[in-house]
């Protein structure tokens, strides 16, 4: 159900699909959009808001260890700059990003998001070739959908002064005052 809700936003949100066709047109490997392009969505319709800004920057993942270089990124963020220059186009090859997290290798872009901050974050989306819309939750979209702001298993442990500083610093329960932030087990509101 979850999933037929996000679709369906999107769908209804034609600044997002152009987004989603755009990025579909690189035809790079496990390629998605991902972090607050569908949460913010998702959070503003859970607002009741008749529209959804687009995050600061749009964050497009892949998966392609055999062309892991920055420079490949800069490819492609200069692709979609030529499509629509009006947005920041943020492309990272999650094959490389482990070792700036001082994590394990990833083995995907969706293994990637399970080592992100938090699990309503951790939620991707593109188009298919069949023009349908993909989503990977790989921690659900449970807490996405109940507006529950909480760390990742990685970021329960020594990376959990991380996430209380990004929740600080992002201000989302100020934009979104519905939100309900866990802490792990301590609730920080």
């Amino acid at each position: 159900m979850m999933q037929r809700k996000l679709i369906s936003l999107l769908t209804r949100d034609p600044v997002r699909m152009q987004i989603l066709r755009q990025v579909s047109t690189l035809a790079s490997p496990d390629c998605w959009v991902a972090a607050g392009f569908a949460r913010s969505l998702v959070w503003d319709h859970l607002h009741h808001r008749t529209r959804s800004p687009l995050p600061e920057d749009i964050d497009v993942i892949w998966f392609d260890p055999e062309h892991a270089e920055q420079q490949a990124d800069h490819r492609l963020e200069n692709a979609l700059k030529r499509m629509n220059s009006h947005l920041r186009w943020s492309v990272k090859n999650q094959a490389r990003m482990h070792v700036r997290n001082g994590d394990a290798p990833y083995q995907s872009a969706t293994d990637a998001m399970t080592y992100w901050p938090e699990t309503a974050t951790a939620v991707a989306v593109r188009i298919n070739g069949q023009d349908e819309i993909e989503i990977a939750a790989p921690l659900g979209l449970e807490d996405l959908f109940s507006l529950m702001v909480r760390p990742t298993p990685r970021f329960e442990g020594d990376k959990y002064p991380v996430f209380l500083d990004r929740i600080r610093a992002k201000e989302w329960e100020t934009v979104w005052p519905g939100l309900m932030v866990l802490a792990g087990r301590h609730d920080t509101r």
